[in-house]
């Protein structure tokens, strides 16, 4: 039998490749594809024949499964209603973000709350998250502790106390010894994934898993391994602000999307109940470019403020920087701008930014953001108890998004009386809020700046 011929797989996504190349076709990463050992063809000379397997029908009388509550309104918002007992957890944030203070301060919290945790730990000692835990105030928590990377000591000590909870931080420096390759590899990060997600399943232990992520933000390593696992968490958040938020953008056991926002303190991560207030604390007197967006994340609103900045540029290609937004989504609507309302921006420099860290992805923010950028251009500020939202469509109509009931109870509920938004949708009229409703941005352009 000829020898399986070695392949050869890229770090940053995963894909397979024949032969070695300086650049992924899949991602576009240089210098990310290395040899791996060939995969197994499977068990020589005769094969028997396999087990039949039990099937069975789409109606069942069996119950959802049970959750656990940790006492972290947020954590447990995130997750879906509570921790499923064997599911398994990919958590992933950038560097220093807080993902461990988190995580501790979870396992804490379920320990507490009467399950059996066990934390183990592949890049710090365990003195190390000891002098975590006294700082946060987390010392008298039943927690087992263990410092070790060789997944097969981690796993035999696993069967042997049955906990109830997980955590391990982190997968990237896990290792099999049966896998022919370093730490921290492609292969050795699809192994130990695979194998710390077949226990959960076959023990009934719920475990978290630590991913680091790429620059670009992603969770190093193959997407196979947020294929295998039930719930994928973000934590994300700007360095210069104390705001984080723990985002998830898939969960078998609840909705994705939800958020949960925190607050970097000194004695850890405390919970926010009412981000939109906390989001809009620093927001001072009505200023050109300073608008107010009602969005949804999840199943929660939230009021954000965004902010644009509009000045000539003594540069023959103006900068276009946003923070917090999709740049292609200010492109698209700085195109509609001039093609639809004439209103060029030819010449001039475009700063965008969401105020306190947050990210904006949903349509319903192009109104807002139109509305700050001609706010700014013509120097004219919103007034201070307006919400603005809609999206925007490449004719320059302006189209209803849904939950508008939701966005105008949450900014009645802050003080907001008037709300700028497209025609049509369907509208509480006894919200309490003045409606200001537009078909185009044509005409919103000319009723709310005077210009069209």
């Amino acid at each position: 039998m000829a020898k399986a011929s070695a392949q050869f797989t890229c770090t940053s996504c995963g894909a397979v490749h024949r032969k070695w190349t300086g650049r992924c076709d899949a991602c576009g990463a240089w210098n990310s594809i290395v040899e791996e050992a060939p995969l197994s063809a499977g068990p020589k000379g005769a094969v028997s024949r396999g087990r039949s397997v039990a099937l069975s029908t789409l109606q069942s009388d069996e119950p959802p499964p049970p959750r656990t509550l940790s006492g972290m309104a947020e954590l447990d918002r995130v997750l879906g209603g509570g921790l499923v007992r064997a599911s398994a957890i990919l958590v992933g944030g950038d560097p220093g973000i807080g993902k461990s203070t988190l995580l501790l301060q979870a396992v804490a919290a379920f320990a507490r709350g009467g399950l059996r945790c066990i934390y183990v730990s592949g890049e710090e000692a365990s003195a190390q998250v000891r002098m975590r835990a006294q700082r946060l105030g987390l010392g008298d928590a039943p927690v087992s502790l263990a410092a070790e990377t060789n997944l097969r000591d981690i796993l035999t000590t696993l069967d042997e106390e049955r906990p109830d909870l997980v955590v391990i931080d982190s997968i990237q420096t896990m290792w099999l010894d049966s896998v022919e390759s370093a730490p921290g590899s492609v292969a050795q990060l699809r192994a130990s994934a695979h194998e710390l997600v077949t226990f959960a399943k076959r023990r009934g232990v719920s475990v978290v898993l630590v991913g680091h992520v790429t620059k670009d933000g992603q969770i190093a390593g193959p997407r196979v391994v947020e294929h295998m696992v039930d719930c994928v968490l973000y934590f994300e958040g700007e360095r210069g602000h104390q705001f984080r938020i723990l985002r998830a953008v898939k969960n078998r056991f609840g909705p994705a999307d939800e958020i949960g926002v925190f607050e970097m303190t000194g004695a850890g991560l405390s919970e926010v109940s009412n981000p939109s207030a906390l989001f809009l604390s620093e927001r001072g007197q009505p200023a050109p470019g300073s608008v107010v967006f009602a969005g949804i994340e999840g199943t929660r609103p939230m009021l954000t403020e965004i902010q644009a900045l509009v000045a000539p540029s003594p540069l023959s290609m103006p900068r276009r920087t946003v923070v917090g937004l999709d740049s292609g989504r200010l492109s698209t609507i700085l195109a509609v701008l001039e093609a639809r309302c004439g209103i060029p921006f030819t010449g001039l420099d475009v700063f965008l930014n969401v105020a306190g860290g947050m990210r904006v992805s949903e349509p319903a923010a192009d109104l807002a953001v139109a509305a700050a950028l001609l706010s700014a251009r013509e120097d004219v500020a919103l007034p201070a108890d307006t919400v603005v939202f809609g999206e925007i469509s490449l004719s320059g109509a302006l189209r209803p998004v849904s939950q508008s009931e939701n966005r105008l109870k949450e900014a009645r509920k802050l003080g907001f009386t008037c709300a700028m938004l497209p025609a049509g949708g369907k509208l509480d009229r006894e919200a309490g809020v003045g409606l200001r409703e537009m078909t185009d941005l044509t005409g919103f352009v000319g009723e709310v700046f005077g210009a069209g």
